[in-house]
């Protein structure tokens, strides 16, 4: 990499670093006042786990060269472990650079799960599922799409490739498959389809935190270049366009159908079409972008009720949004992609690698959360869940209601030093 192409690829990673808290208030918005807490935490620590396992292995799984090095690569060696002797490496410049955008991605695709489970999960168990589930589900993975030997990426029909510039399958398709599996496991929360109070608590938050992720979401399109050249501008743009048309698609599609334009619908179509384009902006043209971002918009609206139809509870849509605006942007792609490659023989291509890491993730999910249930536990008792995992798991609240003058502590809130007195004498509420 040129100088000016490590500078682009590093601001990239921050943008992308930028996402995951932005994801934390996306979803922590959309949740009740007694757990808000949690769920920035659910997302939070996914941060610090991810680092680390990206450094002791993680990244010699998913960027390593393949065993057989001949396109079979089902994950990669382990030459990277510990980024031992790196820096004496020559292009350890690039090595480094290429590390750290890619462990953002290892960052974010747990964290998204978070939003399935929201309200009713052990924090302990989470962060065991987090560990066990980048360990067998993401970093095999991105080898498979990514990497250098990588089966995946190595499919051929007719000379076509597998196109997913940016995660489509690896990052929204695996953690939107994951969190149906999960929630299988889990169940649905206490009052589920009964208690009118599960609504978001807090709707700027949620527009703020969409907002953030758009913003850092430039990085991770765009970033995945590799280079500031023309396809990151053509990415950057689709990005753009694609998302604002995913806005429409979901407020027109609610108008249709439920007679209003709310802001959570703008904030979730948002994200559905900067899932879809994800995987397919690199690859088509803005009208194109145009046209997966319309149908992302429209469609993953459709998709959230699925839950109430078929009865599992994925708290913030997860499934409706990622799992679908992916295939969405996986498949449209295989029509729309330029240069000649559209056509059922690129149409197939993506179908296969889609269903691939479809099936993969869904079982070896399943299964973690499985045993997490049947060890360790991994839904939190009644009395958390009701009462709220905000106190239960980390003593603390998002807000403090309590009145003025109350005992001082980490987070109390005091009345000022100075307050004038009411002019009956009375004490009033803060």
């Amino acid at each position: 990499m040129s100088a000016a192409d490590i500078g682009f690829i590093l601001i990239c990673a921050a943008m992308v670093m930028l996402m995951t808290p932005g994801l934390a208030l996306f979803y922590g918005g959309m949740i009740r006042v007694k757990s808000a807490l949690n769920m920035l935490m659910m997302v939070f620590i996914a941060m610090g786990i991810s680092s680390v396992l990206w450094v002791l292995y993680g990244f010699s799984i998913a960027f390593g060269d393949s065993f057989n090095g001949e396109g079979g690569g089902i994950i990669g060696n382990f030459d990277f472990l510990g980024f031992k002797d790196i820096l004496g490496l020559e292009g350890s410049a690039d090595i480094l650079t290429f590390a750290v955008f890619q462990l953002m991605f290892a960052v974010l695709t747990p964290a998204l799960i978070a939003g399935a489970l929201a309200e009713r999960v052990k924090f302990s168990a989470w962060a065991v599922f987090v560990t066990l589930w980048v360990t067998l589900v993401y970093f095999p993975v991105a080898h498979w799409v990514w990497g250098d030997g990588g089966w995946i990426a190595n499919l051929e029909l007719d000379g076509r490739e597998v196109i997913d510039f940016a995660g489509g399958t690896a990052v929204h398709i695996n953690a939107g498959i994951a969190a149906l599996a999960v929630v299988l496991v889990i169940g649905k929360r206490v009052g589920f389809k009964k208690d009118s109070s599960m609504r978001p608590h807090n709707l700027p938050m949620v527009l703020l935190g969409a907002s953030l992720l758009w913003f850092g979401w430039f990085g991770f399109n765009a970033g995945s270049e590799g280079a500031a050249n023309g396809t990151a501008a053509l990415m950057a743009l689709n990005t753009m366009v694609a998302t604002g048309t995913a806005v429409l698609g979901w407020l027109i599609y609610e108008r249709i159908r439920y007679g209003a334009y709310t802001t959570l619908g703008a904030a979730s179509g948002a994200i559905g079409g900067l899932v879809a384009i994800t995987p397919s902006g690199a690859n088509v043209n803005p009208m194109g972008a145009m046209a997966i971002g319309l149908a992302a918009g429209a469609v993953c609206a459709w998709a959230v009720g699925l839950k109430f139809k078929l009865g599992f509870d994925d708290s913030l849509d997860v499934v409706g949004v990622h799992l679908v605006g992916g295939i969405i942007g996986t498949l449209m792609v295989g029509f729309l992609a330029i240069d000649g490659a559209a056509g059922i023989a690129q149409f197939a291509l993506q179908a296969g690698a889609a269903a691939a890491v479809l099936a993969y993730s869904f079982v070896v999910s399943l299964l973690l959360a499985l045993l997490l249930k049947h060890t360790m536990g991994f839904r939190a008792d009644e009395e958390a869940e009701t009462g709220g995992l905000d106190q239960a798991y980390h003593a603390e609240s998002g807000y403090d209601f309590s009145q003025a003058g109350g005992g001082a502590g980490h987070g109390a809130v005091t009345a000022p030093a100075a307050a004038p007195a009411p002019a009956d004498d009375k004490k009033v509420d803060a």
